[in-house]
Order: structure tokens, then sequence, then C-alpha cells
């Protein structure tokens, strides 16, 4: 018999996932299985979701193959149909124990698993040892989303909001820092939400200020992704102070018009995102920004998608996140007037080359200048603002080595 193999879709909390359910799958005994943690954000990553299961049984005739993740929970009938599929299990169950010990004992009783993950009103912390790569571990620290954008689906896949507490977090932390790792990611879906279901209501930056105090051995600390109207004072002030925080912020900016932007019930406006960028960059000046943004949202015109681009510069962003929209049955934004869909990819296409020139200047920049490098493999690693840099030799993988750049690779950086 064989160990269960798992395949993880999507975003960075669903990779924290997989490897907490690799330790529940160990201990349940399973045993000659496919896992496929899956993702849906996007009408494109279900569509993934389904050819990936399709290769993956044909990879693997004999064994059961089990379907989680965000599009499992959203979908879990249409998965349970698919011939290829011997169980869909939702969001809540793959965290659970006992559903694991029961797909490795009388398997087939329950093919479909998916209770309401609105119900869910706690985020269980896990804790586990470590990654499949020794360079960067990620911890859950939030999960869910109170907020209901018009494009989005997450919620029905994901619940509403909840915090894992700061104890747990900490503790993971000094788990992972114990077993060798020098850089920590800290994930969630709706980060700056942290703390408000918790008692007295802590805020992203105490959690932030906590973790760097009380593991004083953690060299790196990164954030996933944040909205940045929501960023309290002691966020601000650990990127002004803290040199083991990151300099490299994910914004889920999502669009750079007013109208689009009330259209798609954000709580934030274009000068909102800019006031933060210069205040970010002004706390420290080596900050880089990546984004999400989202090309061709209903009634987007031409003069809205030049709102959006520019952006780019204004915001002084670097690492862009390009979704060309994608209408989800059951979404607000679905019902609005949608764009014709070569608008869309044009313009997707257009943000994409903006965002390339964006890195290519970064990179440039960084020519001649002194780094410290995470390295994820021997010959590869990422500067703190996290672009990737090559080495002509092997290097120690897991390991922070000082490296000045010599020049520039397509988008990679190369030590000199």
């Amino acid at each position: 018999m064989t160990a269960p193999r798992f395949t993880t879709l999507g975003c960075r909390l669903n990779a924290y996932e997989t490897e907490a359910m690799k330790t529940l799958a160990a201990g349940a005994g399973l045993e000659n299985a496919v896992i496929v943690n899956t993702c849906a954000v996007t009408a494109e990553a279900v569509r993934k979701a389904r050819q990936e299961i399709r290769r993956l049984r044909r990879e693997n005739p004999q064994a059961r193959l089990i379907v989680t993740g965000c599009a499992a929970q959203t979908e879990p009938e249409s998965f349970a149909a698919m011939a290829e599929v011997d169980a869909v299990i939702g969001n809540t169950e793959k965290m659970t124990p006992a559903t694991w010990a029961g797909l490795a004992g009388d398997f087939g009783t329950e093919p479909v698993q998916v209770d309401d993950i609105m119900s869910v009103t706690e985020t269980a912390g896990h804790l586990i040892d470590g990654f499949g790569t020794r360079s960067r571990a990620y911890v859950q620290v939030q999960n869910g989303c109170d907020h209901r954008c018009t494009f989005c689906i997450i919620p029905d896949g994901r619940g509403n909001s909840r915090s894992v507490p700061a104890g747990v977090v900490v503790e993971q932390i000094r788990r992972l820092v114990g077993n060798g790792f020098n850089e920590v990611v800290l994930t969630g879906v709706d980060m700056t939400s942290w703390g408000a279901d918790l008692p007295g209501q802590p805020r992203l930056g105490d959690l932030v200020m906590r973790i760097l105090r009380l593991v004083p051995d953690l060299p790196r600390l990164r954030i996933s992704s944040i909205d940045s109207i929501e960023a309290d004072e002691n966020l601000m002030q650990a990127i002004a102070t803290e040199p083991r925080l990151m300099p490299h912020l994910h914004l889920s900016l999502q669009h750079g018009d007013d109208l689009i932007l009330k259209r798609m019930k954000r709580r934030h406006l274009r000068d909102d995102a800019i006031r933060f960028c210069e205040e970010a960059l002004r706390l420290r000046p080596e900050m880089t920004f990546g984004a999400d943004i989202i090309a061709g949202f209903p009634t987007e015109t031409e003069a809205m998608f030049e709102n959006s681009a520019r952006l780019v510069e204004e915001c002084r962003l670097t690492w862009l996140h390009v979704f060309p929209y994608s209408r989800r049955p059951g979404t607000p934004a679905a019902r609005m007037p949608q764009v014709d869909g070569r608008a869309i990819r044009e313009r997707a296409a257009r943000l994409r080359a903006a965002g390339e020139a964006a890195v290519a200047r970064h990179l440039q920049g960084q020519v001649g200048r002194a780094h410290r490098v995470l390295m994820e493999t021997p010959r590869m690693g990422r500067t703190e603002q996290f672009a990737e840099v090559v080495f002509a030799a092997d290097q120690p993988e897991g390991q922070i080595v000082d490296a000045v750049i010599s020049g520039v690779s397509g988008s990679q950086l190369v030590a000199g």
C-alpha cells in the first residue's frame, strides 16, 4: 500500500491546510488515496480543478480519489457526479480527524460530506511540523470573510470570518522555527479582520508585534495579503520599526475606479489605496507591493479601466496578480451588465504588460545592491522584497545568505 498523494490548487491557505491534512491522514492510517485540495476563486480555477482530477485518475487508476477545498465546498454535487471522484469533503470536514478516520475505515458510506460552512464559528489551530520545502512555512491565523464583495464566491467556500487565537499562532511559529524554518508567512482569507471575534478584539498589528516579541529567533515574518483600508496603527508601527517584518505587502485592491469599487462593494476608494502606499513607503522606503486587480468587471468602461491601470504607477505596484473578471452564478456581479470577453482579455493583457514592466524596473534597480536571500532551492532564493535570485553555485537550502546582485536574467536577479 502507498501513502496518500496530495495536490494543492490555489492560495497559501490551501497550502497550509494540505500540510495539516497530511498529518490527519497519516494519523488515521489512510493509504492508496489521492486528495485534491481545490480552489474556487474563478470559474477558470474550478475548470482547472476538474482537469487535474481527470489527470490524476488516469495516473492513479486504482487509488481512491478524494476532492476537497473551496470548489468542493461550493459545488459538492457536481464534483460527486464526476466518474473519477470517490468522495467529496468540505472545508470544515477536511480539518477534522473523524473525517480521515472514516475515509481510512469503511470508505464509501458517505461519499459527500459537506456541511453548511456558514454555521462554523471557530477555526482551530493545527500544529504542524513542516512543509515540503525547508525554506518557508505558512501559518493560518484566520479563515472566512464577513464582507460580501459582489464578484466573490469565497465566503460560500470559507464561511464567516473567524480567528486563530494569538497563543496558538505563537506556539505554531515557535514549533516551526525550532524545526529550522527561517521564514513564516501568515495566511488567511481576510487577514486584516483577524481578532474581531476574539476577546478584546485585537488587531492584526497586535498579532504581528506579539509574534516578533515572543519568537525572537524567527528571522523573517511575512504577511500574505491585506486589505489596506483596515491596516491598524500597530501594523503600521511594525512596518516602520521591525526589520524582521518583510518589506513586501500584497494588497487586495481589485480596481482603481471609484464607481467600480462601489459596485464591487469594496470598502476603499482609489485615493485610500494611494495614501496607504505612500505612507507605507514613507515608513519603509524599501517596501514593495503586490496587488490583486480585476480586469473587465461588469460596467467597466475604457476610462474606468485606465483609472485601474494607473494604480501601477500611482501606488508603485510591482507584483501584480491580474484576474480577468470571471462571472460566478449566484453573485450580484453576475446580474450586472457584462463586458465583452474580448475586451476583458485585452485589458487583462495590458495590465499584465504593465506589471511585467514594473517588475523589470524593480529588478534593474537592485543591480549592485546587497541582499539577504532565503534559499528555496540550492540555486534559487528570494530577497526580502520577494524577488527571485539565481546563483551559479549551490547554496545551503533553507538558509539566509548574503548576496550582491550583479545582473538580471528575465524575471530573476543574478547573484554575483
